[in-house]
C-alpha cells in the first residue's frame, strides 16, 4: 500500500522536538533545548521570537494561555497569561461614551497586559537557562530584522493609510520610508529591542541569582520603566477607533501593580483512553471537551465517511458554541455549570438533537439558575455603517479575506494568532497560544515600540451576561491550547491552532482524526479543514452566519452534495486554506515527534 503523500514529514528524534507557526519561532525553540534548557526554555524563547516575526498576530502586550506537562512531578497546569478589565473599565463608563459594543480596535479595548508576566512565571518556575539568553534571539532579531512574510507584508498594507492618518507610531515601525515593505525584505524594531534591553538590566541589577533576575523583570513591566509608560500612554493620549471618536485607554500604574499571572488547574475529560486538557471557562477550551462527551454519546458510527464526519462535527459545534455564549466566563466571579455541561447525562440529552439534517436555529442548553440568553437575531443581522467600516484592524489578524459583509468589508480582518508547542528529552511538553497586541489594533507605544491589546471587545456591555464587562474579571477568550495525556496520566501531545473562534473547531477535528481514526498527526493535521460561523463571532461586530459551513476545496464533489443535501450553506474554500494546527509529542517507547500545517506556508516542526 502506497504511504499517503503528505507535504511536510513526520518529525521524530529522542532529544527534543518544537512546532510552531513560525520557523524562526520553532528554530529559537530547538536552539535553547540544544545549550541545555527544556521544553519551558524553548518554548518561552519561541515566544518572544514570535512576537517580533508576527507582529500582525501577537505582541509583548498582548496574552497567552500556557499549558504544561511537568514530567518530574506527573502534573498538568495552566498558567492564566490572560489580564482583567481595568478598573475604570465599566459598563457604565462605555454608556457615557456613547458606546454600545466594544470596540476592536484602540485604547479602550484594552485589558491589563498578561503576556510578559506569563511567559516569566513559566520561566521562573520551571526554566533553567539565564533570561538574556531567552530573550537574545528576540532582540537579535528585532535589531538585525526579520524577513517580511507574505502576511504580515499584506497586513501592512491594508493598514497603510490608517497608520499615516491615525497612527504614525505605527507608521514610524512598520512602514519604513513610508512605504509598505517588501515580503522578503528585513524589519526591524529597535524600539522594542531596547525595550528588552532595558528589561535585562533591570533584571541584572537584581544580582546573579535566576529567580531575583525574572522577579525583577516582572517588575519592570508592572511598576517599572514599561508600566509606567503604558500608564502614561494611556492618560495622556486618545485615538480614532471603530467608534468613530477619539478615545484614550483605561489601564492606570494601579491595574498593572495589582495583576499577575497565576497557576489553574486544567479541565478535562477522558476519550479513547486519553485525557484531553484545557484551559478553563475564561477560555473557549471546554467547548472542544463538550464535543468529545458528545462523541461519545453518539458513538464511533457517526465518524465514519467524510459527509458522516463533517456533518457530526459540525452540528455539534453549533450545540457546543451555543453553550459558550450562554454560560462560560470567568469562574472567578460567575458560577458556571462546568460539571454539568462536562457530563455525560447532558451529553446524552443534547446528543439527541443531532439528526441527519443540519439545524440552523439556536439551541443552547438549559440549566436552571444559570446562563444568560444571547440576541442571537441581532447577531445575525448586524450592519455597520461607513464609519466604522473605514476604521480598519477590527477582528483578529489573519490573510483570509472576510466574504461575509459587502465589498466595503474586504479590509476587515478575521481569525488567527500564533502557537508554539515544545517536547523535550525529559518528558516535558509545552503548549501556548499567544496572541493579542498586534500592530492592527493599537497604537504603538513609541518608547516601547509595542501596541496594547484589544480583548475587552470579548465582554459584553450586558448586565448579568456571563462575559459582561467589569473591573478585574477576565475576558472569555478564544485562545485555547490543549495537552493530551495517555491512559497513565502520562504527558503525550501538546498542540494548539490560531485561528479565533475556529481553534477549537480544528483541534477537534485534528483529535478525533487522531486518537479515533488512526491518523499520525501530520495526517491529521493536513486533512481537508472546515469550520462553522453560526454562532456570534468573539470579536468586533460579534456576527453570526447561521448555517453557514466553509470548508476546503480538497474535499470530494461527492461531499460538498451531499452536505447542500443536508441543509448546510455550504461555502468551498481555497484548497489549502484553514487551520494552522502544530503538535508535539511523546510516544509510548519515549521517542519523541512533531507536526505543522502548511497552510499559510509559515509554520514549521523541527526535531532530532
Amino acid at each position: 500500500m502506497e504511504p499517503t503523500f503528505l507535504t511536510r514529514p513526520s518529525i521524530q528524534g529522542h532529544f527534543g522536538v518544537a512546532a510552531a507557526t513560525h520557523w524562526l519561532a520553532a528554530q529559537t525553540a530547538m536552539r535553547m533545548l540544544e545549550l541545555g534548557g527544556n521544553a519551558f526554555d524553548g518554548a518561552a524563547a519561541a515566544g518572544f521570537v514570535l512576537q517580533v516575526a508576527e507582529p500582525h498576530l501577537n505582541g509583548p502586550l498582548g496574552e497567552v494561555p500556557i499549558m504544561l506537562y511537568q514530567a518530574e512531578r506527573g502534573e498538568t497546569a495552566v498558567i492564566c497569561g490572560q489580564g482583567t478589565a481595568p478598573k475604570l473599565a465599566t459598563i457604565d463608563h462605555f454608556q457615557r461614551l456613547g458606546v454600545k459594543q466594544i470596540p476592536g480596535t484602540g485604547l479602550l479595548a484594552a485589558a491589563i497586559p498578561g503576556a510578559f508576566d506569563a511567559w516569566m512565571l513559566l520561566l521562573r518556575d520551571h526554566g533553567t537557562l539565564p533570561l538574556k539568553t531567552i530573550l537574545m534571539p528576540a532582540i537579535e532579531y528585532a535589531e538585525k530584522g526579520v524577513p517580511v512574510v507574505p502576511r504580515l507584508a499584506k497586513a501592512i498594507n491594508t493598514m497603510k493609510s490608517w497608520f499615516l492618518a491615525e497612527w504614525p507610531s505605527n507608521a514610524d515601525i512598520y512602514l519604513p520610508g513610508g512605504e509598505v515593505p517588501e515580503t522578503g525584505s528585513l524589519l526591524c524594531n529597535p524600539a522594542l529591542a531596547a525595550t528588552w534591553r532595558k528589561t535585562l538590566d533591570e533584571a541584572a541589577s537584581a544580582g546573579s541569582g535566576r529567580v531575583a533576575q525574572v522577579d525583577a523583570a516582572r517588575a519592570a513591566w508592572k511598576t517599572g520603566f514599561v508600566g509606567r509608560a503604558i500608564a502614561e500612554f494611556c492618560a495622556s493620549q486618545s485615538f480614532r477607533d471603530v467608534t468613530g471618536q477619539r478615545n484614550g485607554g483605561l489601564i492606570t500604574l494601579d491595574d498593572l501593580a495589582g495583576w499577575s499571572a497565576k497557576y489553574e488547574k486544567p479541565v478535562s475529560v477522558e476519550f479513547n483512553s486519553y485525557h484531553i486538557c484545557k484551559c478553563g471557562p475564561w477560555s473557549q477550551g471546554p467547548v472542544l471537551l463538550q464535543g468529545l462527551r458528545l462523541i461519545e454519546a453518539l458513538g464511533p458510527r457517526c465518524l465514519q465517511g467524510e459527509v458522516n464526519f463533517y456533518h457530526t462535527l459540525t452540528e455539534i459545534m453549533k450545540l457546543t458554541y451555543a453553550d459558550r455564549e450562554t454560560y462560560y466566563g470567568d469562574p472567578d466571579v460567575v458560577d458556571v455549570p462546568l460539571t454539568t455541561l462536562l457530563g455525560r447525562e447532558y451529553a446524552a440529552a443534547r446528543a439527541q438533537l443531532i439528526g441527519e439534517q443540519a439545524n440552523n436555529t439556536w439551541r443552547p442548553g438549559r440549566i436552571t439558575g444559570f446562563g444568560h440568553p444571547v440576541d442571537y437575531h441581532a447577531a445575525c443581522n448586524v450592519e455597520l455603517d461607513a464609519e466604522t467600516l473605514a476604521a480598519l484592524g477590527i477582528g483578529e489578524p489573519t490573510v483570509a479575506k472576510h466574504e461575509d459583509l459587502d465589498s466595503a468589508v474586504k479590509s476587515v480582518v478575521d481569525g488567527d494568532t500564533c502557537h508554539i508547542n515544545v517536547a523535550d528529552r525529559w518528558g516535558n511538553i509545552v503548549a501556548a497560544t499567544p496572541s493579542g497586541g498586534w500592530m492592527e489594533s493599537s497604537p504603538v507605544i513609541p518608547e516601547l515600540g509595542v501596541s496594547l491589546g484589544t480583548r475587552l471587545q470579548m465582554m459584553r456591555l450586558t448586565v448579568g451576561a456571563p462575559d459582561a464587562l467589569a473591573p478585574g474579571v477576565r475576558p472569555r477568550t478564544t485562545l485555547t491550547p490543549t495537552i493530551v495525556l495517555d491512559e497513565k496520566g502520562k504527558g503525550y501531545m501538546g498542540c494548539g491552532t490560531p485561528g479565533g473562534d475556529k481553534q477549537d473547531q480544528w483541534q477537534l477535528a485534528f483529535l478525533l482524526r487522531h486518537l479515533a481514526l488512526g491518523m499520525t498527526p501530520q495526517e491529521a493535521i493536513e486533512a481537508p479543514s472546515f469550520y462553522s460561523t453560526h454562532w456570534p463571532d468573539s470579536f468586533f461586530p460579534r456576527q453570526a452566519f447561521p448555517g453557514k459551513l466553509s470548508i476546503e476545496g480538497r474535499v470530494s464533489q461527492h461531499a460538498t452534495e451531499a452536505l447542500r443535501a443536508r441543509g448546510h450553506d455550504l461555502h468551498v474554500e481555497a484548497p489549502w486554506s484553514d487551520g494552522y494546527l502544530t503538535a508535539s509529542f511523546i510516544n509510548k517507547d519515549n521517542s519523541l515527534g512533531a507536526a505543522a500545517s502548511p497552510r499559510g506556508q509559515q509554520a514549521y516542526a523541527v526535531g532530532r
